[in-house]
């Protein structure tokens, strides 16, 4: 397809003076979303893997104070519907985004210090001890998490409020495809600086509860990685990629809002922005039965395609032996995959079989993905896993794009931001949940399996069967259904409003 003729195609049927959106400013849109995928590789790329394996936490007490970020998922909802409301500075959306980049950039560096005392303890202790001491820089490192989450929810809802703002019906899988891309390209960079970066920690020990650990590469006993090799490349990381992403956010909404939102024109309550309370806007999003069915497809199957996130390199480290680098590197193949997967996606599948047909597409074949995971294991096989991983992400970015299509299509203009609000909750409570149960379940596996990769393989499994959940729940989804009982729901809130 000729680039001019994806211009025709991408650009909006506007009202009035609102310019058509160019490929170029989409992109630009996307950088922020290049950014969460770098911070994404921070947080559960690298600190998950440094917890576990470098300074000996329970997977489960890792897992569960990273999840906290997504546990306060319901803060999505509240800033969806501030944003919808009471704009800052007179913006909708810009402000919002901006603000949170700043709270998430910092806290995470902070969260980052935080673990490091929490490792010294340990090294102190000989191994993991439950004492007040422990007790307290776990719930701290727990509490940073959780700002993390609810800085995050401030800027990540309102920024897909605006997308559903400067997009229309035809040419939204595009706009997802596009925007959605950047977040792969973001995990791509994530993973690539991190290995490079981190390539002084070369041969990490597995502490197994005293003062001695065994080597991934050698087999042969040492002591545990000291805190002083890991600190300093990971503070240097902590440190670069939150500046280059607050940048990221800044850059991704300049002028974007003033120039390109339909915001004001499709929303009955731009003009009387106290008529649509949290209350009433909860009152549409429970209008119609088919928002309870994709609120819990949404649960299933965001649980079912993330609980390897904090399995994924602990599985490489400790299954394929590879160092710090290497599995920090795995989430660059997943990323590439998605990558590809998400930008051809809106052009190439949507069109031909439709977002809900996509999204079933992309379910099964990420279940298909996961039992090949598992019989990577088997061969201990490091290309052979980022091939797989590879294949993973590709079917993952058939999903994403399949899934988010059909969301901003049940969505309802006129409080975009509370149902963008609900959609984030159930994806965050299911994240959430995916990366606390990724660890629990990695725990049972292990006290089940003497084998590492029949442990590691129940968490997969799991994650296989969900999605054919998730297929189950897509067939009873019916777009027409929301939209009428939504525009009917909406037009009595805003006669009580009037009343």
């Amino acid at each position: 397809m000729a680039s001019g003729d994806l211009s025709e195609k991408l650009s909006l049927s506007t009202p009035g003076e609102i310019p058509k959106l160019k490929i170029h400013t989409i992109v630009r849109i996307g950088l922020f979303q290049m950014g969460l995928g770098m911070m994404a590789i921070l947080t559960l790329g690298i600190l998950n893997r440094v917890m576990i394996s470098e300074l000996g936490i329970p997977a489960t007490i890792a897992a569960g104070a990273i999840a906290m970020h997504q546990f306060v998922a319901p803060a999505r909802v509240w800033f969806g519907q501030m944003s919808d409301s009471r704009p800052i500075g007179g913006k909708h959306r810009t402000n919002y985004v901006r603000l949170g980049a700043i709270g998430f950039t910092v806290v995470a560096f902070l969260a980052v210090q935080v673990m490091w005392r929490l490792g010294a303890l340990i090294q102190i202790n000989g191994g993991w001890l439950w004492n007040q001491e422990t007790l307290l820089w776990t719930a701290l490192l727990a509490l940073m998490f959780v700002i993390y989450g609810i800085t995050l929810s401030a800027s990540s809802t309102p920024f897909a409020a605006l997308l559903v703002d400067i997009s229309e019906e035809h040419n939204r899988s595009q706009v997802v495809g596009i925007v959605w891309s950047m977040l792969m390209v973001g995990i791509v960079i994530g993973g690539i600086v991190g290995g490079i970066l981190l390539k002084s920690i070369a041969d990490p020990a597995i502490v197994t509860g005293g003062n001695i650990g065994f080597s991934l590469i050698t087999g042969q006993e040492i002591l545990p990685t000291s805190l002083e090799t890991l600190q300093t490349p990971i503070n240097r990381l902590f440190t670069i990629l939150p500046l280059i992403v607050f940048g990221l956010a800044m850059l991704a909404t300049w002028g974007v809002e003033d120039k390109y939102s339909r915001y004001t024109s499709r929303s009955t309550s731009a003009s009387r922005e106290d008529s649509i309370t949290l209350g009433r806007a909860i009152k549409i999003l429970t209008a119609s039965r088919q928002t309870g069915i994709f609120f819990t497809f949404l649960l299933i199957m965001t649980l079912s395609l993330f609980m390897q996130e904090a399995v994924l390199e602990p599985y490489g480290g400790e299954v394929f032996q590879m160092p710090i680098a290497a599995t920090t590197q795995l989430n660059a193949f997943w990323g590439m995959g998605t990558l590809i997967g998400v930008s051809t996606t809106g052009f190439l599948i949507v069109p031909r079989l439709g977002k809900q047909k996509t999204a079933k597409l992309g379910c099964l074949l990420v279940a298909v993905s996961f039992g090949l995971i598992i019989t990577a294991g088997f061969f201990q096989s490091p290309s052979l896993l980022q091939g797989v991983v590879f294949l993973f992400g590709l079917a993952a970015g058939i999903t994403t794009t399949g899934a988010i299509s059909l969301m901003l299509d049940l969505t309802a203009a006129a409080t975009a931001g509370t149902f963008i609000g609900a959609w984030g909750l159930a994806q965050a409570m299911a994240r959430a949940l995916a990366t606390i149960s990724g660890g629990f379940v990695l725990d049972v596996g292990r006290l089940l399996f003497p084998s590492p990769v029949l442990a590691y393989g129940l968490v997969f499994a799991l994650q296989a069967v969900g999605m054919i959940v998730a297929i189950a729940l897509l067939d009873r989804v019916n777009v027409k259904e929301f939209q009428d009982n939504t525009k009917e729901a909406m037009t009595t809130v805003l006669q009580e409003s009037l009343d």
